[in-house]
């Protein structure tokens, strides 16, 4: 798996990536901090990454207008670089269960009970 690491995102999740043996680049690291979130979206699409992002509500209406994609990912809540390093984590044991997201969305959320997955299809924009 690729992975593209949002600007919104810490940079300490590509080292996160590189240990559990990912690819992973971090939007300010490759010279794409001031993109726009569609040329975000079309560098992920073209790269075949899986963008991650805490950004969801822009990020989901973007790629449901997308015929096919590697993925997405969504930290859902906005949180400290600490709690995003435990949430991604656990996305990326997930994303190794799960396989390849292809068209898909995996939601990372926490709740009283602990860490909430929401793995779904993206839902194609007519």
């Amino acid at each position: 798996m690729r992975l593209l690491i949002d600007e919104c995102l810490s940079p300490q999740l590509v080292a996160i990536s590189s240990q559990s043996g990912y690819e992973a680049y971090h939007v300010a690291h490759i010279g794409k901090a001031s993109w726009t979130d569609r040329d975000v979206t079309r560098h992920a699409i073209e790269g075949d990454f899986i963008l991650v992002t805490n950004n969801g509500g822009d990020f989901l209406r973007l790629y449901a207008k997308e015929p096919l994609h590697a993925g997405l990912v969504i930290i859902v809540p906005n949180v400290n670089r600490i709690e995003q390093t435990r949430l991604f984590r656990a996305a990326l044991v997930r994303l190794t269960a799960v396989g390849e997201p292809v068209n898909r969305v995996l939601e990372i959320d926490v709740d009283e009970n602990g860490i909430v997955f929401n793995f779904h299809e993206l839902p194609r924009e007519a």
